[in-house]
This record gives structure tokens, C-alpha cells and sequence, in this order.
């Protein structure tokens, strides 16, 4: 006597459930993964076989050995086919342990003119080499062969990540310094807002200016004029592909840290006798008495025999230059105020000469002298390490 088919229960979770949603509308799993997620979910609403056949568009007994397996290894485990005993490796693990070595050379030192592998090369190497090196078994080497063996243990011997090569040997030292101006920078301030509060007048005996050069700034022409936006039609400017080139300039450029002022210059190049140029303009802006201390990078410029005769000239304590540690650049704050300048006033700009970019560059750093920063970039400095706690307190 024929009897009704039982339905299966299938334990499901809340996460269980998520997930299966999840690997039901991805676009990027696996078609079987897709469809056996669906099976799950529409039984989950309605436990027939059939129902669950007809909703995805397969065979009762396809979504009836979905449930099953999902009854017996649980629903995310359903989702994946079960191990089958397949073939017999023929690539042994010395073999791949070669392979791998091999990958952990340059090419160019086997012999190559290419400086690192590709994966082809790699087995076409392999399998010219391999037999003499006792592996035979890699004598049909494919490339993705190649490329599943070197993805288990994770090596890309075709790609290049770049570092920096630590080679300033007082680096911390130099950091420190620098930060100590910093903190020099930040204690000034306050006791200028108390004199403020108290009205009492005080005289600002110190500058500090973070100087930096941006050179190589493109005198860029259009050969043709933008086109401007249309609403509803063009979004954006339009602008023909082709230019026509003037040569480049130079930023010189320092922010004084506790007005917030920019001083700058633009020139065709950046050396010792435009580096002069603008400790001449440093020296004009700031009164006789006041100490001018800079914080600069390691340019030839800055230490060079002219730059040391001018400042020779100047009385002793007028200038004070305080050098960042290679490649320590992103302890300069000018920096930030380049990076700003570079995205606001010469990100797209098109000139018809050098002049006018020398004009443009200037009316800009005028635009940020008319609303200087009063903190320029001191809210994210670092806090001062450890080993500078010992140095004396500036007070």
C-alpha cells in the first residue's frame, strides 16, 4: 500500500540562513553553488521535492539529493560537492618544492633577459630543465600548473612590492628634533592666546617655517578651447586630448607655523641661488630681532658652500635650519600644504606660457594668505616618542 512521501527536516540557523541568501544572489559564486543555495531556501518554505524542482528548473531527484546532503552534512556543506578520489598526482612534492625554489630566484640570474619570471616562462623552464634536475615528472608542465602550485604558497614571483631601505643611521635622533620644533611650535602658541587673554602685547622674538621645494610644476597649453558643461547633456568640461607643452617651474615654498603665512617664490629651477633668493625674502619679512628657524629636508641646496657664505653674513642666531631624516619627508608639514595646493590650484590647469603659470601659482598662494590656517596640519602630528621625554622641557 503506497504511503505519503515524508518531508525531511533540514536545522537551519540564522546565520545559516543569511548565508545561503547571500550565495543565492552573488554574481560571483560558483553556478552550483548559486543553485544549490536556491534548492535550500525554496525547500526551506516549501518541503517538496517537486515544488522545489519546478521554482529552480531541475529534476525532483537533483533537488531531493540536495536536501539529503544537506540533512546529513548540514546546509552550508551542501552547498559543495563531496571529495571524489580523482587521479593521481603525477607532479611529486620534491618537485614542487623545486618549482618553488625556483620561482624564489630572478630569471635573469638563470640566465634570462627578463629580470623576473613569468609563469610561462617559469614552465617553460621547468620543463626543459626539470628532467636533469631529477624531476621528470615535469616534462609536461603547463602554465596553470604553474600558477595552482605557486597559489598554495602564496608567491607572486611576477610582481614587484617596493620598500625603503633604511639608511640614515640617525634617523630617530633627527625625528625627535624635528618634533621637538613642533612642540617649540605648540607651546608658543598657548602662551600667545594667554597674553592675548591677559591684553598684554608680546613680541614674537621666533618664526618657524616648513620649507619644501615642488619642482617640475608642467606650463601645460590647450590647442583648443574647453568646451563647457550643457546642462541635462554634457556634465563635464571637455577638453581635447592633445597639448602642447612650455617647459616646467618651481614652488619654493614655507609655511610659517604659527601665523599660518605662506611664503613663496616660483622659479625655472630650485638651486643654491634660488634657495638664497628665499632666505633673502625670509630674512625682508620678519623683523631683525626675530630667530628664524627652518625645518628642511637633506637638498644639496640647503648645505651647499654658496648657501653657507650668505648665511655667514647674517648675524649668528638669525637663521636656524633643522634637517628631517632620509626619506623622513612626511615629517614636513609643507608637504601637506603641496599636496592641498597641488589638488586645488594645479590639478587641470592649462596656461599659454611659463609666465602665466608663474602668475596663477602666485595668485593662489596670495588666495591662501587671505584666510591663513592658524593650525596648520599640528592637529595630526604624531606624539612625541619616548626617547625624546628626556630632552629638556620647552617652556
Amino acid at each position: 500500500m503506497a504511503t505519503w512521501r515524508q518531508a525531511l527536516e533540514v536545522v537551519m540557523t540564522d546565520e545559516d540562513v543569511a548565508r545561503l541568501i547571500t550565495v543565492s544572489r552573488s554574481r560571483t559564486e560558483p553556478a552550483s553553488r548559486v543553485q544549490r543555495a536556491q534548492m535550500l531556501l525554496t525547500y526551506r518554505e516549501n518541503p517538496s521535492f517537486f515544488a522545489v524542482g519546478q521554482r529552480v528548473g531541475v529534476h525532483h531527484q537533483t533537488a531531493q539529493r540536495c536536501i539529503e546532503r544537506a540533512l546529513a552534512y548540514g546546509p552550508l556543506m551542501a552547498l559543495d560537492d563531496r571529495p571524489r578520489p580523482g587521479k593521481e598526482p603525477t607532479i611529486t612534492p620534491e618537485a614542487k618544492a623545486w618549482l618553488v625554489s625556483l620561482a624564489c630566484d630572478k630569471a635573469k640570474d638563470h640566465g634570462y633577459p627578463h629580470e623576473l619570471w613569468t609563469t610561462r616562462l617559469l614552465a617553460r623552464h621547468a620543463r626543459e630543465y626539470g628532467a636533469a634536475a631529477g624531476h621528470g615528472c615535469l616534462a609536461n608542465l603547463v602554465q596553470g600548473t604553474v600558477c595552482k602550485i605557486l597559489g598554495q604558497e602564496e608567491i607572486k614571483p611576477h610582481k614587484v612590492r617596493y620598500h625603503l631601505e633604511r639608511r640614515d643611521a640617525e634617523f630617530e635622533q633627527k625625528m625627535a628634533e624635528v618634533l621637538c620644533v613642533y612642540r617649540e611650535v605648540q607651546v608658543l602658541k598657548k602662551a600667545a592666546a594667554k597674553a592675548k587673554k591677559k591684553s598684554k602685547t608680546s613680541r614674537k622674538p621666533v618664526a618657524i617655517v616648513s620649507y619644501d621645494e615642488k619642482p617640475g610644476i608642467q606650463a601645460i597649453a590647450t590647442t583648443s578651447p574647453d568646451l563647457p558643461p550643457v546642462p541635462g547633456t554634457y556634465a563635464t568640461f571637455s577638453r581635447d586630448h592633445e597639448y602642447k607643452r612650455h617647459g616646467t617651474l618651481s614652488l619654493l615654498a614655507g609655511i610659517d607655523l604659527l601665523t599660518g603665512k605662506v611664503h613663496a617664490l616660483v622659479k625655472d629651477r630650485h638651486r643654491s641661488r634660488e634657495f638664497v633668493e628665499f632666505l633673502k625674502l625670509l630674512n625682508a619679512a620678519y623683523p631683525a630681532g626675530t630667530a628664524i628657524k627652518l625645518i628642511l629636508d637633506n637638498h644639496s641646496a640647503h648645505i651647499s658652500r654658496e648657501t653657507q657664505a650668505w648665511l655667514a653674513t647674517q648675524p649668528a642666531g638669525r637663521f636656524a635650519f633643522t634637517f628631517t631624516p632620509k626619506h623622513g619627508s612626511w615629517l614636513n608639514l609643507i608637504e601637506g600644504f603641496f599636496s592641498k595646493f597641488a589638488r586645488s590650484v594645479l590639478r587641470h590647469i592649462r596656461v599659454a606660457s611659463k609666465q602665466e603659470l608663474k602668475e596663477r601659482i602666485m595668485l593662489g598662494i596670495k588666495d591662501v594668505n587671505r584666510h591663513p590656517s592658524s593650525t596648520p596640519g599640528l592637529t595630526n602630528l604624531p606624539r612625541l616618542p619616548n626617547m625624546i621625554r628626556t630632552k629638556e622641557t620647552l617652556t
